[in-house]
């Protein structure tokens, strides 16, 4: 039995981590922390969970094997570090921190103690996705030339984000911060090393933090992402462009069209493939299994870094108005 500890109730993904965990036959989440103790003793009762109102103790205890961390994004770094220093297996929300200095610390941390980490990148496990880069990988598209990706919602125009989610010194950012993560790790996924990075960010409905946002980034390859996060959008099912020089694939959600000079004689034109790989467990599923099979753990310390480089970068392109390069 893999006993879990939820630390923290801060980002709207941890009820949904908890009842996911709740449904595994071979997890049990024995320990509640959070940063506000009165939000955190009540999830701890729904959850029948100890609360623990110092990090430390909980960490101490024998009970808890892993942890699943929702804290404020700009707590990340020294709940992972105190986590992995007490040789708990960490499962985090994205971003893995707000600077690389930072996740290398966390990284150093988590390679000291031998724990089993794991970060939460959903969009990887998603068919489309799954078959765009194996389009990528196997040459179908050509040299890929330019990827656009967008996800969004209506967070910031019905109001159902909390208030919190407005405060930059706890996390971090805005729209670009959270939901820009998505399309951020699948262009690093997709492209590789960044050259260089510019922003667009936009104040809609006039709160603290960026509620529109837009990053063109070009790669080593010479490939441009454009990658766009909205909070403001009424309806948004997720969409991705890819254009190479023999080759165009693009999917609204799970809806593929693919052209390609790469194709056979009977698919020329455009086509709907119906073949989409089967999707991926879940990360938080991924994370469970590595820990009680030995699996391996696909989104890892390189990749949470990888994705805050990114955030990093277009955070300070944004703050002073310039492009960023990548050494």
């Amino acid at each position: 039995m893999l006993r879990v500890a939820m630390l923290s109730k801060w980002h709207v993904h941890a009820e949904g981590y908890a009842k996911f965990l709740q449904g595994l036959d071979n997890v049990q989440i024995t320990a509640v922390w959070d940063e506000e103790p009165e939000r955190g003793r009540k999830w701890a009762e729904d959850l029948k969970a100890d609360f623990e109102e110092d990090l430390d103790t909980l960490l101490k205890r024998d009970d808890v094997d892993g942890v699943v961390v929702d804290a404020p994004t700009s707590m990340h770094a020294d709940v992972m570090v105190a986590a992995a220093n007490a040789g708990k297996h960490i499962f985090t929300e994205k971003a893995m921190a707000l600077t690389v200095e930072e996740c290398n610390r966390i990284s150093e941390a988590v390679r000291k103690a031998g724990v089993k980490f794991c970060i939460s990148f959903p969009a990887r496990t998603a068919p489309q996705n799954l078959y765009a880069k194996k389009l990528i990988d196997e040459g179908i598209l050509g040299d890929i030339t330019l990827v656009r990706i967008r996800n969004g919602h209506d967070g910031s125009l019905r109001d159902w984000l909390p208030d919190y989610w407005y405060d930059e010194k706890m996390a971090g950012g805005g729209a670009m911060m959270d939901l820009g993560c998505h399309p951020m790790y699948l262009a690093s996924w997709f492209l590789g090393k960044p050259a260089r990075i510019t922003s667009m960010y936009n104040y809609f409905t006039g709160r603290a933090v960026e509620d529109n946002a837009v990053c063109a980034i070009e790669f080593k390859n010479k490939a441009v992402a454009i990658v766009e996060t909205s909070l403001v959008t009424y309806r948004t099912p997720g969409s991705l462009e890819i254009y190479g020089t023999e080759g165009t694939l693009i999917a609204i959600g799970r809806d593929v069209k693919l052209i390609s000079e790469k194709m056979p004689e009977k698919f020329k034109g455009w086509v709907s493939p119906q073949d989409l790989p089967k999707p991926l467990d879940p990360p938080l599923k991924q994370w469970v299994d590595a820990i009680t099979l030995g699996t391996p753990i696909r989104y890892d310390l390189e990749e949470g870094t990888k994705l805050t480089e990114l955030l990093e970068a277009s955070y300070i392109a944004h703050k002073e108005k310039r492009e960023v390069e990548f050494k």
